[in-house]
């Protein structure tokens, strides 16, 4: 870095999530300790530096000041197709081509944002990270087979009651430089401490709403969806490989079912929107998923929907999110 400003570090193409995830459990096995691990080691090592401000408890913990960009990343046809398969998304295509679903965008930039996660000097243990939630601005058409630079950085570390969140910042830009999709996911690891007070909004009673769909997820959901989006994280893989990292059974993949929700809600063609989710209780697969969705119009005159999938059984709460049209 120069004179302080943040680190541009631009990688020769999109790096590999089966590598990212081995670099990931490579230091949870202690090849690469997370920094919020080391307030026991002498200074000396790798990982600590001499006079680095400490957080709670001695431990140095600061996000490193980087950006990690991959240029000329193309929206592929045949895994864009795969993908709005597996969701559900329709594929719609026009005078101009097939627009990009936002589901399958974030898929893409996926990797790159990994790849900050996993760095040597990122401060947080990345795997049994938890979810919790995302918020994405889709600011206008992305065109099957269109060139983006995605950009990907860390921000803002701050409490949280259970431990520490952080966001992940991913953007695609064109070649001229203007930023067509814009995605921060939220992640919670747990038991780490850092100095603050949690400013975490209180949980709000949940109540189920009359249903307008079921989905029914197999076993093998969670493998489906890695083999189009690329994210194998083994927490979605196998039961067995789930249980190993703490976990009473394999899960499906949150951005299954954002990505499958927003399908559902049928945003029209060419409208520029934001859709968030918060993410609740894990879906256990295999599993059923109560789902409602509430639209504020439909056709040209659609503003806006809210989404909900829950337990059917016990009424909790898997995810709730929104989507509403960007105006200007």
């Amino acid at each position: 870095m120069d004179g302080g400003r943040p680190e541009t570090l631009v990688l020769p193409g999109v790096p590999s999530l089966g590598g990212l995830y081995a670099r990931a459990a490579a230091g949870a096995a202690g090849g690469l300790l997370p920094r919020a691990l080391t307030d026991r080691l002498p200074d000396r090592l790798p990982g600590r530096r001499a006079g680095h401000p400490r957080g709670a408890g001695g431990t140095p913990l600061e996000l490193p000041p980087a950006a990690h960009v991959v240029e000329g990343v193309a929206v592929d046809p045949a895994r864009h197709e795969a993908f709005c398969r597996t969701v559900g998304a329709p594929l719609r295509g026009g005078p101009g081509g097939t627009e990009a679903f936002s589901g399958h965008l974030h898929a893409l930039a996926f990797p790159v944002a990994m790849s900050v996660l996993t760095r040597p000097d990122f401060p947080l243990p990345v795997l049994g990270m938890v979810h919790l939630a995302n918020d994405v601005e889709h600011r206008g058409p992305v065109m099957v087979g269109e060139e983006l630079t995605v950009t990907a950085s860390a921000e803002r570390l701050r409490p949280h009651r259970s431990g520490a969140q952080v966001d992940v910042v991913a953007r695609l830009a064109r070649e001229d430089g203007g930023t067509v999709w814009t995605g921060r996911s939220t992640y919670l690891a747990k038991g780490v401490r850092v100095p603050g007070t949690a400013g975490d909004a209180p949980r709000e009673e949940f109540v189920p709403p009359a249903p307008t769909g079921c989905w029914r997820l197999t076993a093998g959901t969670g493998r489906d969806y890695a083999a189009v989006s690329g994210d194998w994280n083994p927490i979605h893989l196998s039961g067995p490989t789930a249980r190993a990292l703490g976990l009473k059974g394999a899960i499906a993949h949150g951005m299954y079912s954002a990505s499958r929700a927003l399908a559902e809600v049928g945003v029209p063609p060419g409208v520029p929107f934001r859709w968030t989710v918060a993410f609740a209780a894990p879906v256990l697969l295999p599993g059923t998923v109560a789902v409602a969705i509430t639209d504020d119009g439909r056709g040209a005159g659609w503003r806006g929907s809210r989404f909900a999938g829950w337990d059917p059984r016990r009424g909790r709460p898997h995810f709730t999110g929104t989507v509403a049209r960007l105006d200007g």
